[in-house]
């Protein structure tokens, strides 16, 4: 329970830190553009060039250190994902085993470099999407998706998505606690309960989402394409 609480508060804080913090002064197309620049510099270098993924590290943390953003409330908050991009490259040294000479007497295994280059890569892609969440806002981002000509459907969508994370998680914590109050003193949720709890929570979720769509309907959605 204190997991999801936890989740909710991160979620609802990310969304008031970007309307609070200096860089949403910026105009949203240029932090925009910036980020998707900044992940094709690091996507591009070849996977050999640690150094190269070493020094476009430098935009993130002038960013961390000019405009005040906390990076240990960065890391706390990509906790889950962090792991998940560094195993990218976990394992790339047991499929390349060549070797890449460093000087004349010294060689490391190529395996080694291209996967702390991977790793790096996705650590950094990480972190420069949150710079560019933990800055602007979702409706300054999505505003500014369209002033790209991005298709309305699609900015549309990943409004909803983002909003309706925080209705999901609402959601949970309601299934959860109702759990833990008809199974006191048990800890967690017992696994032959799963499948139920995600059921319920499916179906609500489904509710919640037509209500959703009613109210949109109402408000005019749709109507400028008949």
């Amino acid at each position: 329970m204190s997991k999801i609480n936890d989740a909710i508060k991160d979620f609802r804080s990310i969304d008031n830190a970007a309307r609070e913090n200096p860089l949403n002064r910026i105009d949203p197309l240029i932090k925009l553009l910036v980020t998707l620049a900044f992940l094709v510099v690091v996507m591009s270098r070849n996977r050999y060039d640690l150094a190269g993924v070493i020094i476009t590290a430098v935009y993130p943390a002038v960013i961390f250190g000019v405009f005040g953003l906390s990076f240990r409330l960065a890391v706390r908050r990509l906790r889950i994902v962090l792991p998940l991009v560094a195993l990218m490259g976990v394992l790339e040294p047991f499929f390349n085993r060549g070797t890449v000479m460093i000087t004349e007497s010294f060689a490391v295994r190529a395996g080694v470099i291209t996967g702390l280059t991977l790793i790096l890569k996705g650590v950094l892609a990480v972190f420069g999407a949150y710079i560019l969440m933990a800055s602007t806002p979702i409706e300054d981002i999505c505003a500014a998706l369209r002033r790209v000509h991005v298709p309305a459907i699609i900015v549309t969508v990943i409004l909803l998505i983002y909003r309706y994370i925080g209705v999901l998680l609402s959601e949970g914590r309601r299934v959860v606690q109702a759990y833990e109050l008809r199974a006191p003193g048990q800890k967690g949720v017992a696994f032959a309960a799963w499948g139920s709890l995600l059921g319920g929570l499916l179906l609500r979720s489904m509710d919640r989402a037509d209500d959703l769509y009613q109210s949109m309907l109402l408000r005019g959605y749709g109507r400028e394409d008949e």
